[in-house]
């Protein structure tokens, strides 16, 4: 990986960098238009993090189609894919961690203690071993946008973090890996999220207060069978500190089970 990005920089081109865990859909595709947009090459990073995911998470049953994933990069024109494996990343005895105090610890973060901790080291690894000038990463994963971008200028890191919108179904639901576990009711009742989110943003843009437009969010959730709610809040659009009131940049961010799948979202107030 890194010969290859050696010769891209000795050709003086521009290397776009598109992160994934596989399991590529069109927003993965939509993140590859844009880096081939904006730079000379492309290299697509697939793998799974085991420093992700707790103990009883999904790590061992998260969907693995490769060849499919390696399919759809050649057909996008991605220049290289990277596929490590898991001691590539963290050779026996590794021990080095990053950790974005603040910010890894809201949120999701509570609900997954030292998920963000290796979201940020592998992506760590992945900048520092593809020698991009540019990451591309999908605002679905808000708080995971904000976590990389802090630590990118905290690290005095040269690639930018670029940020790219939310792809969605017809019926608003974000595109996501996880969207293939809900079988074909859930995936139905799963429309609600955006529903509810997009309501919530237009009552508060409306005039009318931040807890009662969430409070009413959450009713509309719940009232899916066997839904559960981790979190649903107005947060700054940087610091991703909760606000009662609404500002410039705010978003309301959310993680909400269906059955068995959780799935985040947000959405900005504009």
């Amino acid at each position: 990986m890194r010969a290859w990005a050696d010769w891209v920089k000795k050709k003086n081109q521009s290397l776009g960098f598109v992160p994934t865990m596989g399991a590529l859909h069109a927003g993965h595709a939509s993140l590859i238009y844009r880096a081939k947009k904006e730079n000379d090459k492309v290299v697509v990073s697939i793998f799974v993090n085991p420093a992700q995911f707790g103990p009883h998470e999904d790590f061992s049953r998260y969907p693995r189609p490769f060849e499919e994933d390696r399919k759809l990069c050649a057909s996008l024109g991605v220049d290289a894919l990277y596929h490590p494996s898991s001691e590539d990343i963290y050779p026996q005895g590794y021990r080095t961690y990053v950790n974005v105090e603040g910010l890894s610890d809201l949120w999701c973060g509570r609900f997954r203690p030292g998920h963000f901790r290796g979201v940020a080291t592998v992506v760590l690894k992945l900048l520092q071993t593809t020698f991009a000038d540019r990451a591309y990463l999908g605002e679905k994963d808000y708080q995971q946008l904000m976590i990389i971008r802090r630590m990118a200028r905290d690290l005095n890191l040269p690639q930018r973090i670029i940020g790219c919108p939310t792809l969605r179904e017809k019926d608003g639901l974000a595109l996501s890996s996880r969207n293939q576990y809900l079988s074909p009711i859930e995936r139905a009742q799963a429309a609600i999220l955006y529903r509810s989110l997009n309501t919530a943003a237009k009552k508060i843009k409306s005039g009318e207060t931040v807890s009662r437009a969430l409070s009413s969010a959450r009713r509309n959730i719940l009232s899916v069978p066997q839904s559960k709610i981790d979190y649903i809040a107005l947060v700054d659009g940087e610091s991703l500190e909760e606000l009662k009131t609404p500002r410039p940049g705010a978003r309301i961010i959310s993680a909400v089970w269906i059955g068995k799948t959780r799935l985040i979202d947000n959405i900005k107030l504009v």
